[in-house]
């Protein structure tokens, strides 16, 4: 009963958001609500969803300050020069344009954080894709291309969870994907390629009478040049770095740093009570949607664990898997990771199934890192679930519908999750097949 009412909510959550019936974040409050009482939960309903939100409380809060950050930076003009670079090198070419914002997005991603990857790889190419016309989705689904490959780093979640969820050294899972990484990398670059001839072809078809292709760009910029700081170009850079470093040396909660380094950013480049007011008003729209998509989610959550209904969909999966494909698990838990990361959290499906995975795969000689490497092949499409918060900061950067995005990038992700998983059975990371001890 419990399963079949936990698959249930999820399929009639999935429908309302695919087709349009209601937001994602009413959605993600009110449809576990209703099923939560469905299945007699009553007033218990009210513990589990608090528990979700305090949960997800401090995600909320590292992305709040984590956009007011890099939306600071910016304004300020701290990546203009890298913008002018990029653009200097793409031109006018709507393949090399798309190329670039491939690249452009994993070097962003290197913080392990897909909103501020968003946030200027948007900044820097949406003024590019807008003027040459080429379509705003195509946008999108490279970026996110980008953000599913490095969201695989230990500092972007999914790496740390699984090796907090399996009790292994998270370099044991880390270091030997970085190769099939970088296979997967080059497979983005070569769908960027794809997808930029595809465009540079049709914008070539169209009546264009003012050559618009041939045509000098405009100089872009990431920010306002209005309120550009480019005195402060190196104090910036600097206090970027030192953000960055402090990141990955996880010296401080990322909470704490990205509060802090909000706090300086504002203070350095808008010392006026004013100018302060007038960016966080500025960035409130980046923030507000996002913020609120964390917490609903945080009931979600809360109410899909609190009931057990996680549990039931793990047994249930568990309980499918036939005793022939035992030996084969390592590539059945890479299979399950992508429509598992799909449709519930990254840590429902890391804390609640995979060490489910891993006890039942470790009978046929399975190592626990090998199975946390498997559920990460999932990420290449995990980006595109409508229980990532980030995402919808990205559809609206870049001005498309979330549905047209997941229908548009959905085979590319896949494709993506393909390669990465080819990658890691030929160079021996996931074993194809264990041996029962």
């Amino acid at each position: 009963m419990l399963t079949a009412l936990a698959y249930l909510m999820i399929i009639v959550f999935m429908a309302l958001i695919m087709t349009k019936r209601l937001s994602a974040m009413v959605a993600l409050i009110l449809v576990p609500i209703v099923f939560g009482l469905i299945g007699g939960f009553g007033l218990g309903l009210g513990p589990m969803m608090l528990d979700g939100i305090k949960k997800l409380a401090p995600t909320g809060v590292m992305l709040m300050f984590a956009i007011l950050y890099f939306g600071v930076m910016i304004d300020a003009g701290l990546f203009d020069p890298a913008v002018r670079a990029i653009l200097k090198v793409v031109g006018g070419d709507p393949m090399k344009i798309v190329v670039g914002t491939f690249v452009l997005a994993v070097f962003v991603s290197l913080d392990g954080d897909g909103s501020t990857t968003y946030m200027i790889t948007c900044a820097a190419m949406l003024p590019l894709y807008k003027r040459l016309g080429i379509s705003r989705l195509v946008l999108a689904c490279v970026i996110m291309m980008a953000g599913g490959l490095m969201n695989i780093l230990p500092w972007g979640g999914p790496t740390a969870r699984a090796a907090s969820a399996l009790g292994v050294d998270v370099g044991l899972i880390f270091v030997p994907m970085i190769l099939p990484m970088v296979i997967t990398g080059a497979w983005g670059v070569f769908v960027a390629y794809i997808l930029g001839r595809r465009e540079r072809t049709r914008l070539g078809s169209l009546a264009m009478a003012g050559g618009t292709l041939d045509e000098p760009l405009p100089e872009v910029h990431a920010g306002d040049p209005s309120i550009a700081r480019p005195k402060l170009l190196w104090v910036n850079f600097a206090l970027t770095v030192a953000l960055m470093v402090l990141l990955i040396l996880g010296t401080f909660p990322l909470q704490v740093l990205f509060m802090v380094a909000s706090s300086l950013a504002l203070m350095i480049n808008y010392p006026s009570l004013q100018d302060q007011k007038e960016r966080l008003t500025a960035h409130a729209a980046n923030i507000v949607p996002v913020v609120s998509l964390i917490f609903a989610a945080g009931i979600f959550v809360g109410i899909l664990s609190g009931t057990k209904m996680v549990d039931a969909i793990a047994a249930s999966v568990i309980s499918a898997v036939p005793d022939w494909m035992g030996p084969y698990l390592a590539i059945v838990t890479a299979v399950l990771s992508v429509p598992f990361t799909f449709f519930i959290s990254n840590d429902a499906f890391y804390f609640g199934i995979l060490p489910i995975l891993a006890k039942a795969a470790a009978v046929y000689g399975i190592g626990a890192a090998e199975i946390g490497r498997a559920s990460l092949i999932g990420q290449q499409v995990h980006l595109l679930s409508p229980l990532v918060a980030s995402t919808y900061l990205l559809v609206g950067l870049a001005e498309v519908e979330f549905g047209d995005h997941q229908r548009y990038t959905l085979l590319w992700a896949l494709s993506a999750a393909l390669v990465m998983l080819l990658a890691t059975i030929v160079l021996g990371v996931v074993p194809i097949m264990g041996h029962a001890g």
